[in-house]
């Protein structure tokens, strides 16, 4: 009976034989235990070393961040079969996953889902395995009492519709479940197939974390060009109140209207309360450092940046809507450009 399992490479057991002997030197071992009756009758373990890899090769850390897009492919060889997984990952509201598998190995299933599950936050996954077998291939039996069930059902549809045409030798034995492997050959391709999922899920985290981080980088330039906006913004903000009383009094002295210094005064006032987007900056300002704390935190990070893309999406509308001059409206215009840049790459975030 084969075990593959993973141990670190300082453990007792390895050490020594890896010559690791500090935790500076942080590696994990893949180890291969095998069981096997020895001369005495006795069982004995006997295990080997297959690789030495750094942790990181098998587990991103917790605070990366992941796109829902990626792709991976492994293959294996050996004499007697040879294994294709090809996962590829996009775009989905939750983690939708399907498996497109050999009739033989369909009871694999449910354990390949988990698998994918335990690794995945959202996304649909499409992941397709090919087999072809070798030419030294296990023994193969035929499922009589399946294909006794086709022929009898043959001869009734041939009796229903003469003219069709009969089903031929290859038809029956090309029919899913005809032939059977031997539940030797079976449990070696099975095992393959976990193994080399696990392969395929590594190389696919790994891809959807590249990208991940690519695409939080680009969501950190949009916050950091929305900052540069906000900051030239500040002095517009303080002359708005003297920009109001210059309009009031031009738009009187056209009226040929004299009005109250006091009356002026709080209609000044009254006016730049309204126009004052003081709380509209610092809101903008407060959500662009929640999305920066949220990028370094640990994930999952889509659906809250999603909803911080929507609260700076409001807040930028708001701006605008209160704009009493051109820059405050050109500025507007251009946060609502950079959010909807961010909300776009925000869609393809873990």
């Amino acid at each position: 009976m084969l075990f593959e399992f993973l141990l670190p490479a300082w453990s007792p057991l390895t050490s020594g034989r890896l010559g690791v002997r500090n935790e500076a030197h942080r590696k994990e071992v893949r180890i291969l235990l095998q069981s096997k009756f020895n001369a005495k009758g006795h069982i004995e373990l006997v295990w080997d070393t297959l690789e030495c890899r750094s942790p990181h090769h098998r587990q991103i850390g917790m605070n990366s961040m992941f796109s829902m897009t990626g792709f991976a492919r492994a293959e294996t060889r050996t004499t007697d079969f040879q294994l294709i997984w090809e996962i590829k990952t996009v775009n989905h509201r939750y983690l939708e996953t399907t498996f497109k598998l050999p009739e033989s190995l369909r009871g694999v299933e449910p354990t390949l889902r988990e698998r994918a599950r335990s690794q995945l936050g959202r996304g649909k996954l499409d992941a397709v395995l090919k087999l072809e077998g070798g030419q030294s291939a296990g023994p193969i039996t035929v499922n009589r009492l399946l294909l006794q069930n086709l022929i009898e059902s043959a001869k009734d549809i041939g009796q229903l519709t003469p003219e069709a045409t009969p089903i031929t030798q290859g038809q029956l034995l090309a029919w899913p479940g005809v032939l059977v492997a031997s539940d030797r050959s079976l449990d070696d391709i099975t095992q393959a197939t976990l193994m080399l999922f696990d392969q395929a899920m590594e190389g696919l985290v790994q891809s959807r974390a590249q990208e991940g981080e690519k695409l939080g980088q680009l969501v950190l330039a949009n916050l950091d060009a929305m900052a540069t906006l906000l900051q030239a913004l500040a002095p517009v903000v303080d002359t708005l109140p003297q920009l109001q009383q210059k309009r009031l009094q031009e738009r009187l002295t056209g009226l040929e209207t004299k009005v109250d210094d006091e009356r002026l005064a709080q209609e000044v006032a009254l006016l730049a309360q309204k126009a004052d987007v003081r709380e509209e900056l610092d809101r903008l300002s407060i959500h662009m450092e929640q999305a920066r704390a949220l990028i370094e935190a640990d994930g999952p990070h889509g659906r809250r940046l999603d909803f911080l893309t929507q609260e700076l999406n409001r807040e930028a509308n708001t701006l605008g809507a209160k704009a009493i001059c051109s820059e405050i409206s050109s500025a507007s215009v251009e946060l609502k450009i950079l959010v909807e840049q961010i909300r776009e790459q925000v869609q393809n975030i873990q």
